[in-house]
């Protein structure tokens, strides 16, 4: 995401150097803010606390209240709470190493993933699902946009959908600028529309309270067990991506310094796998207002948040003001999520599409793309079948997450064989690691097949588990019995000066690369092995002939065997 106009402005970064015209469109688009690409020192000149205000800031998705609504409407109040505790607690222990390598490292989640574990090429098959997390979570904002429209203002969804995505297309061209001004004056507006009638309810009325928790589902049953819970948590599980979105905010974290070492750490624990604790408590407030709705529009229309908070809204002010506040908290929530949903979209398919092809076709025909295929979700009435799609959609995504944090906190930290220090570039990598690979295709093949009942409708709820269990397990394994030897095609990249400094931040050196003629700090270049030279990460991803990327070295087993 472009995070530069969002982040509290301390003082404006000095411009991006100018590109001559005749160079690469990469270049000029890439120079922005350093999207598919290492985030450099220079740059990153925001406080930690201040990065962290503003990645939690960029989590007001409406997806939240569906979600935990959904659930309890299926399983009841009590098997709710329980799921979205379990899937909470997992997403945060997951996202707790990814966030600290982002942090620590200035790099975004598809460069981590391709050192750890997946290789240069094999992390294509996470963008693209990183990607489909964006669309998924597009066309469930736009729904939900559109339920407040035709509220509002009686427009047919199949209208409020077309309307709800091509209003993000003038604000998405220009990354998130066109938004920055807009997150930062609605935040307090939307946090106050959301939370006052929680607490306006429970002040006035104690008794929504009882039947909130005493709620037992569509069934009628509700008694806590364990099927319902695990199958609840997979829904919920399907945000475990959103990591990939926080991620992009702390890769602006500043270096980590004794002198700065407590706020760092609470920075990034806040606005790293912290989230999810907001989007829990969303999540239960879903699970409240649903209930209390119930008896009003029924167990399907409580699902949908616009009901919900004019369900809320009705309770403490006049009826005239009800219908109006409750679109302005949709329309506020899903702009500000959708323009960040199409861009960081647009850069997973750019990024996976770029190393395949070896050519930028220009980041506007990934958001077009990815404003097609979340269109043609909605037109197709996702909403409907909401909690399927979530819970087909968490297997793969849980099976990702889980390979790469545990190839960084079990590979990486205590088995180390894998690479302490990240590697993303051309050249320095093996195309296909099979350790990540291997885990992941056997994690999310596996779970996907019991999900749809390849193994019978009793295990069929251990889907999640499965996918958790079997990457956790088998991305050591893979690493032990490759010893290795697929982490790094070659261990030097023929500069000179090391890759960390003193302190173990990304050296702040900087070298001209002589194929876009820009300045970049050291570890977002390699040597040119056929002129004594430099070359940036993203002029290497683009080299068609290879003439730039240096060539393999015997391949050395790190140490751990």
């Amino acid at each position: 995401m472009d995070t530069r106009t969002q982040l509290a402005e301390p003082a404006p970064p000095d411009p991006a150097p100018p590109v001559a015209p005749d160079e690469p469109q990469a270049v000029r688009e890439t120079l922005e803010d350093y999207t598919l690409r290492f985030a450099p020192r220079s740059y990153r000149r925001w406080t930690p606390m201040v990065v962290a205000t503003t990645a939690l800031g960029g989590i007001a998705y409406m997806a939240d209240f569906s979600i935990g609504a959904g659930i309890a409407m299926a399983h009841g109040t009590g098997n709710a709470l329980v799921a979205i505790t379990v899937a909470a607690a997992l997403i945060f222990i997951t996202g707790f190493p990814l966030a600290y390598y982002a942090a620590r490292y200035n790099i975004d989640l598809d460069l981590i993933t391709r050192g750890s574990g997946f290789g240069y090429y094999g992390s294509v098959l996470t963008g693209v699902i990183f990607a489909s997390f964006t669309v998924i979570f597009f066309a469930l904002e736009g729904a939900i946009m559109a339920q407040g429209l035709k509220l509002g203002f009686g427009l047919p969804l199949w209208l409020g959908y077309a309307v709800s995505t091509l209003m993000v297309i003038p604000l998405v061209i220009y990354g998130m600028k066109a938004l920055s001004k807009l997150q930062v004056w609605t935040t307090p507006i939307w946090l106050l529309l959301m939370v006052g009638p929680l607490v306006y309810l429970v002040a006035t009325d104690p008794g929504t309270v009882d039947s909130f928790l005493a709620y037992a589902g569509t069934d009628g049953e509700g008694s806590l067990n364990t099927a319902s819970v695990l199958l609840g948590a997979g829904v919920c599980l399907s945000l475990i991506a959103q990591i990939g979105e926080q991620i992009d905010y702390l890769r602006f974290m500043p270096p980590k310094t004794e002198a700065n070492r407590r706020s760092w750490w609470t920075a990034m624990v806040m606005a790293g796998p912290g989230w999810v604790v907001l989007g829990a408590i969303k999540q239960a407030i879903g699970v409240f207002l649903a209930v209390y709705i119930l008896s009003e529009v029924g167990p399907a229309a409580a699902t949908e948040p616009i009901q919900q908070f004019r369900g809320a809204f009705d309770a403490m002010m006049p009826s005239w003001l009800v219908v109006p506040l409750a679109v302005v908290l949709v329309v506020i929530s899903q702009i500000k999520i959708n323009v960040t949903n199409a861009y960081s979209g647009s850069l997973a398919w750019t990024n996976s599409f770029t190393r395949v092809t070896r050519h930028y076709p220009g980041r506007m025909i990934f958001v077009l793309v990815n404003l097609a295929f979340a269109l043609i979700l909605m037109e197709a009435d996702m909403f409907s079948f909401l909690n399927s799609i979530l819970g087909f959609y968490s297997n793969c995504a849980i099976a990702w997450v889980v390979t790469v944090a545990t190839d960084i906190g079990v590979n990486k930290y205590l088995l180390k064989l894998s690479p302490h220090a990240p590697e993303f570039r051309r050249g320095m990598l093996y195309a296909v690691n099979p350790v990540g690979v291997t885990a992941f295709t056997a994690a999310s093949g596996l779970s996907i097949a019991m999900y749809f009942h390849a193994f019978g409708g009793t295990v069929q709820p251990y889907s999640p588990v499965a996918a958790v269990v079997i990457a956790f397990v088998l991305t050591p394994l893979m690493a032990i019995v490759t010893r290795g030897r697929y982490y790094l095609r070659r261990s030097d990249d023929g500069i000179p000066v090391p890759l960390l400094d003193a302190e173990g931040n990304p050296s702040a050196v900087t070298y001209d690369c002589h194929v876009c003629r820009q300045t970049f700090e050291r570890p977002d270049l390699a040597a040119c092995p056929a002129h004594d030279a430099m070359v940036c990460s993203l002029c290497l991803s683009t080299d068609k002939a290879g003439d730039h990327v240096l060539p393999a070295a015997p391949p050395v087993p790190l140490s751990g065997t």
